[in-house]
């Protein structure tokens, strides 16, 4: 997309993750098998030629420096432009994230850009959005700001309490407001934006001289009657990683090979940082069914519906079903595991049992080892 920098951003609502996040930002957690929550959005900058790109990152950013490096991965290592990172800035009265004193801090990148537009993104929805159908939009309206949305059935309430975008019959802005499950199906704001860098830029200074706005929507809606406003629905699968249960339905939604499809190979493929792994070994007591496995993993039991990363132990009797089992976990001989989620090299003993249920998956924390036996 030309003329276009980015700006990747997540909400940090690290309190919704538990363990997963304790020793790394939200957008670092592990997805689908061998990669992280960031990689799709830093592949949706590089598929669609978005080649300056700002990150803010979250607190223990080693994670993301040992990741992403120079973002060489997705060829944002430029000379000129490229990927640059830079941290979060926190409310000096309340200790929260403030996304407007983030951008703030950091306003001369912005008088400085030679760009004259700015795409913004989420990193934790995830969707395979055909960026340049969207930026020829907001170029062709002339909007001020374009906001994607996705038009979403919530007949389960998992996005009670998040922004939902209130549109007239013509589809144009109305408002922004809560969802309070009312409605089975809601037009969700999934925090993405194309905007005017010299909109961007007023915003901000206004939303700190006023003390009236905390993040950038607020802002916009604080000025909706002076700027010209565009909506954008976004068509593709979204996966929307918000707290520990959409992350899990998130990932066993891979499970489906169209799903999969979309996710890894519509609008470009999906990058991450190369490793080099031997390939996975099933010995002849191993039974697989269902499953996505990441190389360098060991399988000797039985593995069903479950998503496996890089060098996962699977010892000979063990039973793992409906569980996302992080990198260098190992699990031994006669244990269970049913909808669990483990982080990064963990340990479930021999005979010892783990359950969860589908909406509340059973934790296990990185290098935690669960030893004793019997149902936990």
């Amino acid at each position: 997309m030309k003329n276009c920098s980015g700006i990747i951003l997540s909400p940090g609502n690290n309190e919704d993750f538990g363990p997963l996040v304790k020793t790394r930002p939200d957008y670092m957690i592990p997805f689908g098998a061998r990669y992280r929550i960031i990689d799709f959005c830093l592949s949706n900058m590089a598929n669609f030629n978005v080649s300056h790109v700002m990150l803010y990152a979250g607190s223990n950013i080693r994670s993301t420096i040992d990741h992403i490096s120079d973002g060489s991965d997705w060829e944002l290592n430029r000379r000129s432009n490229g990927l640059l990172i830079n941290p979060r800035v926190e409310n000096s009265q309340t200790g929260k994230h403030s996304d407007v004193e983030t951008f703030f801090g950091s306003l001369p990148f912005y008088e400085n850009m030679a760009h004259e537009n700015l795409y913004i993104e989420n990193p934790m929805a995830i969707s395979k959005v055909n960026l340049q159908e969207a930026y020829n939009t907001f170029i062709e309206g002339d909007y001020d700001i374009l906001i994607l949305y996705s038009e979403e059935n919530d007949k389960d309430g998992r996005y009670n309490g998040m922004n939902k975008l209130i549109l007239d019959e013509n589809g144009r802005l109305i408002n922004i407001g809560y969802n309070l499950g009312t409605n089975p199906k809601i037009e969700l704001q999934i925090g993405r934006y194309f905007i005017k860098n010299k909109v961007f830029i007023d915003l901000v200074k206004d939303a700190m001289e006023k003390g009236n706005a905390n993040n950038l929507i607020q802002a916009v809606l604080n000025n909706k009657t002076r700027l010209k406003i565009g909506t954008y629905k976004v068509e593709s699968k979204l996966f929307y990683n918000h707290d520990i249960d959409s992350y899990y339905h998130a990932n066993m939604a891979l499970l489906d090979a169209e799903s999969y499809r979309e996710v890894f190979h519509k609008n470009g493929m999906v990058y991450t940082k190369s490793k080099d792994e031997p390939s996975t070994l099933y010995t002849e007591t191993a039974k697989m069914s269902n499953s996505l496995v990441a190389n360098g993993c060991i399988i000797e039991g039985e593995v069903e519906n479950s998503v496996l990363f890089r060098g996962v132990h699977i010892h000979k009797n063990a039973i793992i079903r409906n569980c996302i089992i992080n990198q260098g976990t190992e699990i031994e001989e006669n244990a269970v595991c049913v909808n669990t989620i483990t982080d990064k090299n963990a340990l479930v003993g021999s005979g010892v049992t783990v359950a969860g249920s589908a909406n509340n998956p059973y934790m296990i924390g990185k290098d935690q080892a669960i030893t004793n036996p019997g149902l936990i």
